[in-house]
C-alpha cells in the first residue's frame, strides 16, 4: 500500500487531469477531516466515555475542550496554483496534554490537599486539609494516544474524501 503523501498526491494528479477545482477540494478535504480529528481527539480524551467525573475538583475536562479550541480547523496558505500546501493543525496548547497522550512515570511524592474521601481521591478546597503521597502503586501512566487516533482520523476522511472527488471528476 502506498503511502498516505504519495496516495494523496496520486489523487490529485489525477484530479487536475480531470480539470476539477482541486483548490476548492483540497480545502474542503483539509478541513472535514481536521474537524473529524478534532472530534475523535475530544472523544478520546478524558473524561471519556460517558464516566461520570469522581472526586471533587480533580477533573475538569479542559483537555478534551481544548482539542476544538486550540486546533485550527480553517485550512492557511492555500494557493495550490503552482502546487502548495493547505495547513490545518490539530492541537492542544496545555502543558500536560502530552503526558495524557504519551503516559508518563510517576515518581513517589507528596501531593499536599490531596485527600482520599469515601474512596474517591478529591483535592481540599482550602488546600491546607491534609495531603498523601502518590506514586507508591503505580509507577506509570500509559498514554491514552488520542492524538494518534486522531491522526488515523484524519488520514481516512482525507483518502475518502479525494477518492470520492476523484470519481466524481471522472464521471463528469
Amino acid at each position: 500500500m502506498a503511502g498516505f503523501g504519495a496516495e494523496t498526491r496520486r489523487y490529485l494528479k489525477r484530479l487536475h487531469k480531470a480539470g476539477a477545482r482541486v483548490t476548492d477540494i483540497i480545502a474542503e478535504a483539509a478541513e472535514t477531516a481536521t474537524l473529524a480529528a478534532v472530534e475523535t481527539a475530544t472523544a478520546n480524551t478524558p473524561p471519556n466515555g460517558g464516566a461520570a467525573i469522581k472526586g471533587t475538583n480533580t477533573r475538569t475536562g479542559a483537555l478534551a475542550q481544548s482539542w476544538a479550541t486550540d486546533s485550527i480547523t480553517q485550512p492557511m496558505g492555500l494557493a495550490l496554483s503552482g502546487g502548495g500546501t493547505a495547513v490545518t493543525m490539530l492541537r492542544s496548547n496545555l502543558q500536560y496534554a502530552s503526558y495524557v497522550n504519551d503516559g508518563h512515570r510517576v515518581d513517589k511524592h507528596f501531593v499536599p490537599g490531596l485527600i482520599i474521601n469515601g474512596g474517591l481521591l478529591e483535592m481540599a478546597v482550602d488546600g491546607d486539609d491534609g495531603g498523601i503521597m502518590v506514586g507508591t502503586k503505580t509507577t506509570y501512566v500509559p498514554g491514552l494516544y488520542m492524538k494518534e487516533k486522531a491522526t488515523g482520523k484524519y488520514k481516512t476522511t482525507v483518502r475518502y474524501m479525494l477518492q470520492d472527488a476523484v470519481r466524481r471528476a471522472m464521471s463528469e
